[in-house]
C-alpha cells in the first residue's frame, strides 16, 4: 500500500497522455475516436466525476450505428478490465452506468449482451483490488459494489422486459405500468419482485467506508444509484400492491416466496436509510410492505386454523366411523354366538 498519491496520479497522466498518441495514430479512424471519448471520460487526472461534456461525448458515438455502438461497449470494457486504478474503474462504471440511463437504446442493448453469454458477474470485478495507497484501496471496495448494482440493474431490466432505471422509463406514464402489471401472471409477478428485490439488496450493501462519500466521485456514484433506487421503489410498489390483492388466489408456495421477498425487503431498510440519510424513504412503499405482510400472516394463521379444523373433524369422522364398524362387528359376532348356543341347550334337554 506505498506509493505517494502523488506519484500515482504523475503515473496516472503518463499513462494517458500515452494511450491518447497512440490512439492519434491509429489508422482505424472511427475506432481511435471513439476510444479516445473513452479515455477523456475516464482519465487518471482527478478524482472528480467525469464532466457532463465527457459523458455526452460517449453517448453521442454512432447514435444509430450497431457496429459504433458495439465498438464504444468494447473501448469500455478494454479500459474497465485493464485498468488496476480504483478511480478510473469507478470512472468506466459511471460511464456506463449513463449508458444504463441515458444512453441510445442500441448502446444498452450493446452493453447489456457483452460479453455474448450475457448473465451475472459479467463485470468480472468481484475480485478487483488497488493498492497504491489507502484511499485506494478503500475505494476499491466501492468498484466492487458499484459493479455488482450495475449488473443487478441489468438483471433486472431483463427480467420485467424494458431498462427499469433508463430516463425513458421513468417517464413511462404510471397508468401504462399499471395495467402491464395488472396483465402478468402471479407467477411472472413474483419472478419480476424477486429480481427487483436483489437490485435493492445489493444497493444496501454498501461498503462500510461511507465517511469516502465526501469524495466528489463517490457522493455522485451515490446520487445516481439513489435516482435508481427511487424509481425501483416505484416498480416494486406496484407489483407488491397487485399480489396483495391476489392473495387468496395465491398457492401456499407463492404466499411462501412472496412473504419471503418482503422480509428481504424489509432487511434492508436500515440499511438503506443510512446510506440515502433524509432521501428516497418513500413512506408508501415500506407501509405498503408492512400491511401487506400483515395480511399474509393473518391468511396464513386463518388457513391455518382451517386446516387443523378440517384435519380435526376427518380424524372425528375417522373415529365414528371404526367405532361403527366395531359395533358391526360386535353385533355379527354376538348373533354367531348366540346362534351356536341354541343347539347345545337342545341337546341336553333331549
Amino acid at each position: 500500500m506505498g506509493r505517494p498519491t502523488t506519484l500515482r496520479i504523475f503515473i496516472g497522466f503518463l499513462k494517458d497522455k500515452a494511450s491518447l498518441i497512440k490512439t492519434t495514430f491509429s489508422t482505424k479512424r472511427k475506432t481511435s475516436s471513439i476510444r479516445r471519448a473513452v479515455l477523456l471520460a475516464t482519465s487518471h487526472r482527478t478524482s472528480n466525476p467525469p464532466s457532463y461534456k465527457r459523458i455526452a461525448a460517449v453517448l453521442c458515438i454512432d447514435h444509430g450505428s450497431q457496429p459504433g455502438a458495439s465498438a464504444c461497449i468494447q473501448a469500455l470494457m478494454d479500459r474497465l478490465h485493464a485498468t488496476r486504478n480504483a478511480f478510473v474503474a469507478v470512472k468506466c462504471l459511471f460511464t456506463i452506468h449513463n449508458i444504463i440511463t441515458n444512453g441510445s437504446f442500441i448502446l444498452k442493448e450493446q452493453l447489456s449482451i457483452y460479453p455474448s453469454y450475457g448473465g451475472r458477474n459479467f463485470l468480472n470485478l468481484s475480485m478487483f483490488r488497488d493498492d497504491s495507497d489507502p484511499e485506494a484501496w478503500e475505494l476499491s471496495s466501492w468498484v466492487r459494489w458499484y459493479a455488482c448494482v450495475l449488473e443487478r440493474n441489468l438483471t433486472a431490466s431483463r427480467v420485467v422486459g424494458y431498462y427499469v432505471c433508463s430516463s425513458k422509463a421513468a417517464k413511462k406514464i404510471s397508468d401504462d405500468k399499471e395495467e402491464m402489471v395488472l396483465a402478468l401472471l402471479s407467477s411472472n409477478l413474483l419472478r419480476e419482485v424477486d429480481a427487483l428485490v436483489s437490485f435493492v439488496e445489493e444497493v444496501s450493501d454498501v461498503p462500510n467506508s461511507l465517511n469516502l462519500q465526501r469524495n466528489n466521485l463517490v457522493h455522485e456514484v451515490v446520487r445516481l444509484v439513489g435516482a435508481d433506487y427511487r424509481l425501483i421503489q416505484h416498480e416494486i410498489f406496484l407489483r407488491v400492491d397487485e399480489l396483495g390483492e391476489r392473495l387468496i388466489s395465491l398457492s401456499q408456495e407463492d404466499v411462501t416466496r412472496f412473504l419471503n421477498a418482503l422480509k428481504r425487503l424489509e432487511d434492508c431498510e436500515d440499511r438503506l436509510q443510512r446510506l440515502f440519510v433524509n432521501r428516497n424513504k418513500n413512506h408508501r412503499l415500506w407501509n405498503l410492505i408492512h400491511e401487506t405482510k400483515t395480511k399474509i400472516t393473518v391468511l396464513v394463521a386463518v388457513n391455518k386454523n382451517v386446516q387443523e379444523k378440517t384435519l380435526m373433524k376427518m380424524s372425528a369422522r375417522d373415529e365414528l366411523s371404526e367405532l361403527s364398524r366395531m359395533s358391526e362387528r360386535f353385533s355379527e359376532f354376538r348373533q354367531l354366538f348366540q346362534w351356536n348356543r341354541v343347539p347345545q341347550f337342545v341337546e341336553n334337554d333331549l
